[in-house]
């Protein structure tokens, strides 16, 4: 999970009691693979015959270490459980992990048992990017011309679109074809349904260019909608809830859109964008409401806007971060703008320990740089309405850089406002109308482009603070409500004639920097961000 917030608490513990470094041996000869969430680490991997591979999953979700030709499977391995192979035969053996990925897609590696070479595409560097299609595919509806939605997926062309009627499906589909677009007919009566015991509802494992549009995804054991190394993806008038970890996920992919969809009761985030650089991303008028974080990303930088949406009843708002347990940290440069952040306090929305950690926060950076925040409403936090703050990972990440101005921030409990300590400096706060800060007078100490305050600062006691939310949850008995136990939401509005519309992938060559408008307190401002054209905004209410 990429949202695994040490926050300020963890720094306190790291103050005051130390934390030993780690680094990642990925020698040849190596013979420990860790189990990552959406990766192993190293993910290729030499040994010498008669060696042997010890795997541990040091994530925080559930992973399998299954070869592709079934020679072996360690089963489900829970967090911090061990897996011991045994390498007597020479040879190549490539694997996977049946959660997230596929023979040679997603969560897999290779094994080179050894002098055996290379094989070429290995190593982590990803597929060549697939052509676009030059015209629309056919269309396969569901159940009249495939019984299943994976049966009509798999029998799907690159420009397709995949229809689906109302009704209940049980299944989780896996999407390898790139350019379809899968539908719905209807919003909120396609539904599919996990039961609680498959993984995700509909993943997307380095197929470029899927758009999923106009349905609901329920009680998956992990994620509702999810992409995994693509170059393209959309999401639409989606609604997801009460699934295991992510509701609406997008991991080590680009060029992408989040749009006009809905996510709750999601014990990690309802949104999530991470492991990317640069993004060239947008989320814009979604919803998230009793999730444990409304939108994580972590290592989620460049050209990756998160505006004119709604983070309500989390409980922590929007929350990007930098862990270096995973590729591409610091976490950098975005901007969140024009949207609408106020009561993540939620003790009864499900979480895991990270989102605890953070409750009462609405917008959080930490362990951040160069972040904009700017034109957002934030109010009814009990602790801070906009924060920056250090995080610990397996290193200690403290900020630079961020930048809040011109936002609106009220009737928080400890701060509208607050820096914690330390700081790597250029953290500033300008032209924002708030009543309480920390440090106080924080626009005069820490201005942008002027401040008397000191180049390195803000408060160690908001640091320090943290540390007994982070205890609390240790034994892991906090606050918190059961993801399995999430009623559904109310109805949300479908897309308008979604039989009659035409099959639309999401092609990244046709997502050049565009115009997001984006809704601030007082006035629209226009910012660059990708769009593949046709956006508009229509029967909003804003401010």
């Amino acid at each position: 999970m990429r949202s695994r917030l040490a926050l300020c608490s963890a720094f306190a513990l790291w103050v005051l009691f130390g934390v030993p470094g780690w680094a990642g041996a990925q020698e040849e000869g190596y013979t420990k693979v860790t189990a990552l969430d959406d990766f192993f680490a190293p993910d290729v991997i030499r040994v010498p015959v008669g060696g042997e591979v010890e795997f541990v999953n040091d994530g925080r979700n559930p992973h399998t270490v299954t070869a592709d030709d079934g020679s072996f499977d360690s089963g489900n391995m829970a967090p911090g459980d061990t897996f011991e192979l045994d390498l007597d035969r020479e040879g190549v053996i490539p694997f996977y992990c049946i959660y997230h990925g596929a023979p040679g897609v997603g969560m897999a590696g290779t094994i080179l048992v050894g002098d055996v070479p290379l094989p070429a595409g290995t190593g982590g560097v990803g597929p060549g990017r697939e052509e676009p299609p030059t015209s629309p595919g056919p269309t396969i509806r569901v159940p009249q011309d495939a019984a299943t939605i994976q049966e009509a997926v798999d029998r799907a062309e690159p420009g397709g679109l995949v229809l689906v009627s109302p009704g209940v499906y049980h299944e989780a589909v896996r999407v390898t074809t790139p350019f379809i677009t899968i539908r719905g007919t209807d919003r909120n009566e396609v539904i599919l349904d996990g039961e609680l015991t498959r993984p995700n509802g509909i993943h997307v494992l380095e197929a470029d260019g899927v758009s999923i549009e106009n349905m609901t995804a329920r009680h998956y054991q992990l994620n509702g909608f999810y992409w995994t190394g693509v170059f393209g993806y959309r999401g639409s008038y989606l609604t997801a809830y009460a699934n295991g970890d992510y509701g609406v996920y997008a991991f080590d992919s680009v060029y992408g859109r989040f749009e006009l969809s809905f996510a709750s009761g999601h014990p990690d985030s309802g949104f999530y964008i991470g492991q990317c650089d640069p993004c060239h991303a947008v989320i814009t008028d979604v919803i998230a409401e009793d999730n444990g974080l409304g939108y994580s990303g972590t290592n989620a930088s460049g050209e990756l806007l998160i505006v004119n949406s709604e983070w309500r009843y989390n409980m922590a708002g929007i929350v990007p971060n930098t862990l270096d347990s995973e590729l591409l940290p610091p976490q950098h440069d975005i901007t969140i703008a024009g949207n609408w952040v106020h009561d993540n306090n939620n003790r009864e929305a499900p979480a895991k320990a990270a989102p605890y950690s953070a409750i009462g926060y609405g917008i959080a950076l930490p362990g951040t740089q160069g972040n904009l925040v700017t034109g957002n409403v934030v109010e009814d936090h009990e602790r801070y309405g906009i924060i920056v703050i250090p995080n610990l990972d397996r290193n200690l990440w403290i900020t630079e850089g961020n930048e809040v101005r011109g936002n609106l921030v009220r009737r928080s409990g400890q701060g509208d406002l607050a820096l914690a300590a330390p700081s790597a400096g250029g953290d500033c706060f300008s032209d924002n109308t708030y009543s309480s800060s920390l440090p106080v007078a924080i626009q005069l100490t820490y201005g942008c482009g002027f401040r008397i305050g000191p180049t390195l600062g803000g408060e160690l006691g908001i640091t320090v603070e943290g540390l007994g939310y982070y205890i609390d949850t240790l034994d892991d008995d906090f606050p918190a409500g059961d993801w399995r136990d999430q009623p559904a939401p109310p109805a949300q509005e479908g897309m308008a004639n979604p039989e009659l519309a035409p099959p639309n992938p999401a092609i990244p060559e046709t997502a050049v920097p565009g115009l997001v408008q984006i809704r601030t307190l007082d006035a629209t401002l226009a910012l660059a961000a990708p769009s593949a054209g046709g956006d508009c905004f229509s029967d909003n209410t804003y401010s």
